[in-house]
């Protein structure tokens, strides 16, 4: 303790590496989870409120340990396990994720994804950060001397962990994360607490066996759980990686190309080799341009026409230096050209790697498509593996964000942001659908993709559809075949129905065509019902967790039957 302890420095210095560490490890855990369970504010909460847990509970018994025994040593080596049980994460970490998702799906009916991701942080993360919460209470018995400076000491131990808790938060979320990865991350600050306890003990020349026992586990831990792959049982990804906001995977096969941001469900974009139709919710949407009545439009365009015709007549045939009968021929011919879905300007709030507007613009001629997605790297991938056209314009950003910065007007404004349990907020609530509704041309049409189908009363569903109806006066629902998907159509223009069987007579393409006519028919219209999402209250996270639960329950419902009739064995051989 004299030599490296001399002066309160390494204590200092411990102080600020480990509040460092505690908030990395936190801001990982955060990135370990949501592939599997979410990136919700519910997944959050569970890992801040473990983390409180384990560092209370490290807080009192390593103020108890530090009264009964003042020995540094405890201390580091605490630190050295730590280190060692955190640069195991990364290796171990997935498959305690999987096994805790594997036994409760079996048992577990009600809120799994709650009861899941509390217990995997429990088994995860508990224990490697009780044993940091040691630290604190540990350094401010070794380091206050007396009474007279215990006020000063404690309160310099505090600056230095909050700092390096500051440090902490940010240096994983913009750097270490997006530039090598949450595994990598792990290992960084697992080796940062290593070293703190290595260089302690190798100043003492004491505990030789244990810093090698700990070096040597660290380097397994580096060489074998160096690893960006959550998916690890898959065989077909041809890309795996991360960006700030998402774990991303890109899937390819025989028929498609496929990006998801979640390892266990959910297909965030698609793109079909045979440029067919996807299959997917995507396909109804192809309802919205077709649903856009631009009759009043073209007939003041048509005015303009006849107004300027007139005008050469009485000018003996010239307008403005301009011949009257071409300058109406144009003008007409204009107009003809965007009868219909052509010259239609679409905006899609939650881009992904460009399915809709991809199918858009295989469908409809003239049609202008623009994005918004916050995520660059996806946009990255949609240019790289799902041939976004060049000439489709994806600004990055958050959605509602943009929406206030821009005073554009569009035919169709398609929103497509909602991910599983993962819907924004900020961009469910009325005061969002209203801003959607004021850059609408008029007669305009909101399409929404939900994502989370549900019969019962009180669904998310029924909350975004009763608030919606509250924005616009024509609303209508249809239910995706084939998945829990339904897309929503709002317009200020009552006559949506009409005006798409009109415009779907004239589909030339007979897979369209019939796609567009099952809408068509099954088409529900929506009364305003009482179930508002404000900016000021959105439960949405508790609202999809609801539904969440009901779909596990009736997914897995056959295997727990064969479960409980036939045990294991059974069910691995029904598997």
């Amino acid at each position: 303790m004299k030599s490296i302890l001399k002066n309160k420095f390494y204590l200092y210095m411990t102080e600020f590496f480990a509040g460092m560490s505690v908030m990395a490890v936190e801001m990982g855990a955060s990135r370990l989870l949501a592939p599997y369970f979410s990136s919700s504010q519910i997944v959050y909460t569970i890992i801040i409120g473990t983390i409180m847990i384990a560092m209370a509970l490290g807080n009192v018994w390593g103020g108890r340990s530090a009264d009964k025994d003042p020995n540094p040593d405890r201390l580091y080596r605490r630190i050295l396990i730590a280190a060692v049980w955190i640069a195991a994460i990364p290796l171990l970490g997935k498959y305690v994720i999987l096994g805790v998702s594997g036994l409760l799906i079996l048992t577990v009916s009600n809120h799994f994804l709650v009861i899941a991701a509390f217990i995997a942080c429990m088994v995860i993360f508990v224990f490697p950060l009780f044993l940091l919460g040691t630290v604190t209470p540990s350094l401010a018995k070794y380091t206050v001397g007396s009474l007279e400076d215990s006020g000063s000491i404690v309160g310099t131990l505090g600056a230095f962990n909050t700092i390096g808790s500051i440090i902490g938060t940010f240096l994983p979320t913009f750097v270490t994360i997006p530039a090598v990865g949450t595994a990598v991350t792990f290992l960084i600050f697992s080796g940062v607490l290593l070293l703190l306890g290595l260089i302690y003990f190798i100043s003492k020349k004491e505990n030789r066996r244990g810093c090698v026992a700990a070096a040597v586990l660290f380097a397994l831990c580096s060489v074998f759980g160096n690893s960006d792959s959550f998916a690890f049982w898959e065989d077909d990804l041809v890309f795996e990686g991360e960006s700030i906001y998402n774990y991303l995977q890109v899937k390819e096969n025989d028929n498609s190309v496929i990006l998801s941001t979640n390892v266990l469900f959910g297909v965030q974009s698609i793109l079909k080799k045979d440029d067919s139709l996807t299959g997917m919710y995507y396909d109804y949407a192809l309802a919205a341009p077709l649903m856009v009545d631009r009759g009043s439009e073209d007939a003041a365009d048509r005015a303009g026409a006849d107004a300027v015709a007139n005008a050469g007549v009485a000018d003996g045939g010239t307008a403005g230096g301009v011949d009257a009968d071409a300058a109406a021929g144009e003008i007409v011919g204009d107009v003809a050209q965007q009868e219909g879905v052509a010259g239609q300007e679409v905006l899609i709030l939650g881009m992904g790697t460009g399915t809709y507007a991809h199918q858009c613009m295989k469908y409809y001629d003239d049609i202008a498509v623009e994005g918004v997605e916050i995520d660059q790297r996806i946009t990255d991938l949609a240019r790289e593996y799902f041939e976004l056209p060049g000439q489709v314009e994806v600004t990055t950003y958050d959605g509602r964000a943009y929406l206030q910065a821009v005073d554009k007007k569009y035919d169709v404004i398609m929103v497509d942001a909602y991910q599983d349990i993962t819907i924004p907020f900020q961009m469910s609530s009325a005061e969002f659908f209203t801003m959607v509704r004021e850059h609408l041309k008029e007669n305009g049409v909101m399409v929404v993709n939900m994502n989370m189908q549900s019969g019962e009363e009180g669904s998310i569903n029924a909350w975004l559809t009763d608030t919606i109806s509250s924005v616009f006066d024509t609303v209508c629902t249809v239910n995706v075949t084939g998945s829990t998907n339904r897309e929503l159509f709002a317009s200020q223009n009552p006559q949506i129905a009409q005006v798409l069987a009109s415009n779907t007579e004239k589909i030339a393409d007979a897979q369209l065509k019939s796609m567009m006519e099952r809408v068509g028919d099954t088409l529900e219209f929506c009364e305003k019902g009482d179930l508002i999402l404000t900016d000021d209250k959105a439960p949405v996270e508790l609202l999809g967790m609801r539904v969440i639960d009901g779909i596990i329950r009736d997914e897995i419902g056959y295997y727990k039957e064969i479960f409980k009739e036939k045990g294991i064995s059974g069910l691995l051989n029904e598997m």
